[in-house]
């Protein structure tokens, strides 16, 4: 495997403009919104843009304000819309400082589709790709629109339901020129992905995203810790492991997680595939727009079966 850091730059509907004094300066489409980051240790080099900004995150500061809440210029909305490439969706101001866009993934985005891309060229019918922990679905929607029969997995209705809103804005469901699908599970990710093995199911990708901690749509209790490893073993018996191009993308934002902690977790899942497969693992960073500063934003891990 291959130590890759992978840079976004940004795209038409999205900038990083600024960052320090632990905060980012992003342009959301046509708002600019200013949100926490510990990364940030250094100093803003652009204070007279974050005077511009719409809206800013703030963790409670005011008396019995629990958690954080936004801080709003008049007119700005609570939701808009926003595109990467040819796909659509909504940015939100959510409670928990996330607009559910999560820039850093555009390289992922990118890969996804030519994983799907390489993969009809073999197959006869429609790559099959399960997205667990899917959240808003722009990763799933990445692969449906090249193609793939997607099966989007998350313990949150509302979530899915903003998946799936996504999805119309995208055409996905009557993607007739690609030939892509996305149905939608409300479930806690391991007890179905653990379902799916027993059924023999087989998927020619599986993408990963679980959070440092998260509960499950009957309360269940999912810690990085303690279920990655049990996560990894049910899909390493989910992937068509004899498929040449078949993929795993495993991405990782628990803080004190290293780069090749995650590499290592899926290599001792995958043991027989993963050592002699394509692939990289690193770090997720988004490039500031007019500086050579970048924010690191995340880990991840990602082979295809040679």
């Amino acid at each position: 495997m291959e130590r890759l850091d992978l840079v976004v730059s940004g795209w038409p509907d999205y900038e990083l403009l600024d960052s320090g004094d632990n905060r980012k300066l992003e342009r959301y489409g046509k708002h600019i919104l200013i949100r926490p980051e510990t990364q940030a240790l250094w100093r803003p080099s652009r204070p007279e843009l974050w005077k511009k900004a719409d809206a800013e995150f703030r963790f409670g500061q005011e008396k019995g304000e629990k958690g954080g809440a936004w801080r709003k210029r008049t007119g700005m909305p609570d939701a808009w819309d926003m595109s990467w490439n040819s796909l659509r969706f909504t940015a939100r101001l959510t409670s928990f400082k996330h607009t559910g866009v999560f820039p850093e993934q555009a390289a992922n985005w990118e890969w996804i589709a030519g994983r799907i891309g390489s993969l009809r060229g073999q197959l006869k019918g429609p790559p099959r790709v399960l997205n667990l922990f899917g959240y808003t679905g722009i990763a799933s929607m990445a692969a449906a629109r090249h193609g793939a029969e997607v099966t989007h997995c998350d313990a949150s209705k509302q979530s899915n339901n903003w998946a799936h809103d996504n999805a119309r804005l995208s055409g996905i469901e009557r993607d007739e020129d690609h030939g892509g699908s996305i149905r939608y599970i409300t479930d806690d990710a391991l007890k179905f992905a653990e379902r799916e093995a027993r059924r023999g199911a087989v998927y020619d990708g599986i993408i990963l995203d679980p959070p440092a901690f998260g509960r499950g749509a009957k309360g269940e209790v999912f810690r990085i810790e303690e279920h990655l490893p049990k996560l990894l073993d049910a899909c390493a018996k989910l992937l068509a492991r004899t498929r040449p191009g078949a993929f795993l993308l495993l991405n990782g934002y628990a803080a004190g997680y290293a780069p090749l902690s995650l590499l290592q977790a899926a290599e001792s899942s995958f043991a027989d595939i993963a050592h002699g497969a394509k692939g990289e693992f690193g770090e997720l960073h988004i490039k500031e727009k007019d500086t050579k500063r970048a924010v690191p934003s995340g880990i991840y891990s990602r082979f295809m079966v040679k």
